[in-house]
């Protein structure tokens, strides 16, 4: 049994294109897409600003050193400690895609063993052996992990 849906009480309205427009009216639930699709982009919420976008500059000045010094962890496979970037902005496409996965709770892997990993059919997501199966059986039961 699965927990009641919170109401929606606020409406939001953006402009897109007609085309984007036409698009979403063939959607079954398009309020739905849209939440996802939002939500997927934003993530989780800041720790430090709760969401709201902004910190106060005593959490700022306290919290900024902490951050410096955890931008590093280590890589899930090969244990080696691998560089967390300070703006993934600046990254390239391949490192992208890899800091994208540990950002939507993959696994972390440095760039060596990013390529020596298997990749999941469905998500692309690259696996260490020992992680398939979980993965399968929690993000999609019923695939393949070539």
């Amino acid at each position: 049994m699965t927990a009641p849906k919170a109401p929606k009480t606020a409406i939001v309205a953006f402009k897109v294109e007609k085309e984007l427009a036409d698009l979403l009216d063939k959607l079954p639930n398009k309020s739905d897409f849209i939440r996802k699709a939002i939500a997927s982009q934003l993530g989780m919420s800041c720790p430090l600003c709760l969401g709201k976008g902004v910190v106060s500059r005593g959490f700022h000045d306290h919290f900024a050193p902490v951050l410096n010094q955890a931008r590093h962890a280590r890589c899930s496979s090969c244990k080696e400690m691998t560089s967390l970037p300070a703006d993934p902005s600046h990254l390239s496409p391949e490192d992208q895609q890899r800091f994208d996965q540990f950002l939507l709770g993959g696994p972390l892997l440095c760039p060596t063993c990013y390529e020596k990993t298997l990749t999941c059919d469905d998500c692309g997501w690259h696996l260490t052996p020992d992680q398939v199966e979980a993965h399968q059986l929690h993000a999609h039961p019923g695939t393949r992990i070539r």
